[in-house]
């Protein structure tokens, strides 16, 4: 599956502190502590609708990982997939009347239009489902024939993951059995599924069923993978086992992100199957977390077809932490708007205030967990000063000394690009 194409990437001067991130799984700020290639594996979406806000906010995330790294000097082997083929798709596809392989295609390409205008960097494997199903089927093959997985006797032909063989389960989410069956119910699981070992048995492969797609399965059974065995097959088979990030929302830390290293750890066995589990916030609307179920969705393509300039609402959304859940709102829409006009204007000016404390100053913040707002408020001083000085017709005089460069303003312009993604 073809990514999307590059945003050009500004060289800076100097190089980038090493990165701290939020490890999910240990519960703190950790320095990430990669190669020379930093790996990161960041799950994808499923293509049965645009990309909403949600959505972009957690690509933007880990889109500063990737430029953070990138700064450092190390090169980023990036990974994301595409679940091309699963009950959502299958179900809008019914619902409009159109095949769902149709669907998947154009609502893929139009999240490809969406990273494009955001200025996301692309992923150097994008990976489908559907092309990665002979690579799956022969992990689930391998999961069977080491004992860890076993097939359900009720002539379905489903194949499930015994998760009693998995020694740490659970220690990605740290959550209690209690949560993990509620989460498992609410996002996808089937925990009250008669005939399985355990009631937190992950689904490795769905044998046929009647009006869905099927392939080749293991040992000859038809059918499907199931949803997390597909990102643990792409990861061990593009960057491999102990990556640097796996990346995701919130919502991804069970059961999605606990599943995949389950299988991937049964199948390599060794630990740990990523090095950190990165997960960012969920973007909400009126109140309420953005989501198909509530129909309260607000699309990047729909957002750009009215108007609004992408490098305003990447701005918004990287206004607030990456962890911290937050809502979208016409004023701060509004807000990014006139910020962006702001730094616009500065680095349009002959002269501006040193670069170098804002390049510093930047590198900092956004190393220490992503510290986005605390990069847009340097950036935001920096400008002010600009402008403020324009307006009230000062520098020249032999440009002021020290305290004012000529360069500053395109030195400032590249920061803001290769950092923190936008272009001015």
């Amino acid at each position: 599956m073809h990514s999307w194409p590059a945003p050009l990437l500004p060289t800076l001067p100097g190089s980038g502190s090493a990165l701290r991130l939020h490890d999910t799984a240990r519960g703190e700020v950790v320095e990430t502590q990669p190669g020379r290639t930093a790996r990161m594996y960041v799950c994808g979406i499923t293509p049965y609708d645009a990309t909403h806000l949600g959505h972009a906010a957690t690509y933007l995330a880990f889109d500063l990982v990737n430029r953070v790294w990138r700064d450092g000097r190390h090169a980023v082997h990036y990974v994301q997939n595409v679940t091309d083929v699963d009950d959502p798709l299958f179900e809008r596809a019914d619902r409009d009347g159109e095949d769902w392989i149709v669907l998947g295609m154009r609502e893929t390409a139009l999240f490809r239009e969406d990273m494009t205008a955001l200025r996301v960097l692309p992923p150097e494997d994008y990976v489908g489902a559907v092309e990665a199903i002979p690579r799956i089927v022969g992990h689930v093959e391998a999961l069977w024939d080491a004992g860890l997985a076993y097939q359900l006797d009720d002539g379905t032909g489903d194949l499930y993951h015994d998760v009693s063989q998995a020694p740490g389960f659970g220690g990605q989410s740290g959550y209690d059995e209690g949560t993990m069956l509620r989460l498992s119910a609410e996002r996808g699981g089937d925990p009250d599924r008669p005939g399985k070992r355990h009631r937190l048995d992950p689904l490795l492969w769905r044998g046929s069923r009647d009006g869905e797609p099927s392939w080749p399965g293991p040992r000859g059974v038809e059918g499907r993978p199931g949803w997390h065995i597909e990102c643990a097959s792409i990861a061990l088979d593009t960057i491999g086992m102990g990556f640097d990030v796996q990346g995701g929302g919130s919502d991804l830390v069970f059961p999605h992100h606990e599943y995949s290293a389950v299988h991937g750890e049964g199948l390599t066995g060794s630990k740990p199957f990523a090095r950190a589990y990165v997960h960012a916030a969920m973007i909400g609307l009126d109140g309420e977390k953005m989501s198909k179920s509530r129909g309260n969705l607000v699309f990047v393509s729909r957002l750009r077809g009215e108007g609004i300039d992408p490098m305003a609402i990447r701005l918004a959304l990287l206004s607030g932490h990456y962890r911290t859940d937050r809502a979208w709102t016409p004023d701060l829409l509004a807000a990014a708007e006139q910020r962006l006009a702001t730094w616009r204007r500065a680095v349009e000016l002959p002269v501006g205030p040193p670069a170098g404390p804002v390049l510093t100053g930047v590198r900092q913040r956004l190393s220490d967990d992503l510290d986005s707002p605390g990069a847009i408020a340097l950036v935001d001083a920096w400008a002010a000063a600009a402008v403020a000085e324009a307006e009230a017709g000062g520098v020249p005089a032999a440009i002021a000394g020290d305290d004012w460069d000529e360069q500053s303003p395109a030195v400032v312009r590249d920061i803001v690009d290769a950092l923190l993604g936008i272009a001015l």
